[in-house]
């Protein structure tokens, strides 16, 4: 059985409807043993942005959890060049597309509906990332905050490709068009990506209602300023999004890093390691 991962981060998981939307379309959750965060931004048809955010955060959490909990030693073997923890998301993520995609189809009050999701997975001093959409993480590493993921937007496809800078991208008001979501397609590109994880390092998952609202300067300040508590971090910035007009939900997931947690090495796992440096 894993390590429980629960005493080595401190996290707070927030969620507000904001002063706009009549309804909370966002769903976030977490398996804290397992060091699993997921959140989901919905959208589509009445109602149903909440459904197809419900359907991800659950599928990927329960498939997550269980494929993590596994004990099949096959099931280690992962040769992809990227941790077995990665693929568990990825697989996760895909399976979870299908069920909302299956739905929209088959549920007149759900058609059109999809979402955009980014979940994260702690594992041997590493931290495994997977996300579609605009749904964001961000790091903040000895007071310098970096956005680990890059939206799945037109803006930053134009943003990509020149048309726009960075600063004007912050300033555009069409921010909003994803080009990637789950449901849409009976199959969607999940993106992948690994980062180390040191102790003190502090992770913020959040829906575009929080970047639309508030710029990453203000981001970095906020974190910096209330850092010794995660809660009011998390207070502040859902206030902040709500100052400049709230007109989206918004939700965070804050996590830092306690202490180091390598992963425990099994006898074959060494007798391997010793073998592959002769």
């Amino acid at each position: 059985m894993p390590i429980s991962l629960k005493t080595k981060f401190n996290s707070v998981e927030l969620s507000d409807v904001g002063k706009v939307r009549d309804h909370n379309e966002d769903a976030i959750g977490s398996n804290l043993d397992a060091g699993l965060y997921v959140l989901a931004d919905g959208m589509g048809g009445y109602n149903a942005g909440e459904v197809a955010s419900s359907i991800a955060v659950k599928t990927v959490i329960g498939l997550a959890t269980e494929a993590c909990l596994r004990e099949d030693r096959s099931a280690l073997e992962v040769d992809t060049g990227m941790m077995r923890q990665t693929i568990v998301l990825r697989d996760a993520i895909a399976r979870a597309n299908k069920i909302i995609h299956q739905t929209a189809q088959s549920q007149a009050s759900c058609e059109g509906m999809g979402t955009t999701i980014v979940a994260c997975l702690f594992y041997d001093d590493r931290m495994s990332i997977a996300h579609v959409g605009d749904s964001r993480l961000y790091r903040m590493r000895k007071n310098r905050l970096e956005q680990i993921t890059m939206d799945h937007s037109l803006l930053q496809e134009l943003v990509d490709r020149g048309f726009y800078s960075r600063e004007e991208a912050e300033r555009s008001t069409n921010r909003n068009y994803v080009t990637r979501a789950l449901g849409v397609e009976s199959t969607v590109q999940v993106e992948l990506n690994e980062v180390p994880v040191e102790p003190e390092d502090v992770f913020l998952l959040c829906s575009d209602g929080l970047p639309d609202m508030v710029d990453d300067e203000d981001i970095h300040l906020t974190i910096s300023t209330f850092s010794a508590n995660l809660e009011t971090v998390g207070q502040q910035l859902i206030q902040l999004s709500n100052d400049h007009g709230g007109k989206d939900n918004v939700s965070v997931i804050l996590a830092r890093a306690l202490e180091a947690f390598p992963a425990k090495v099994s006898l074959l796992g060494k007798l391997k390691k010793l073998f592959s440096m002769r």
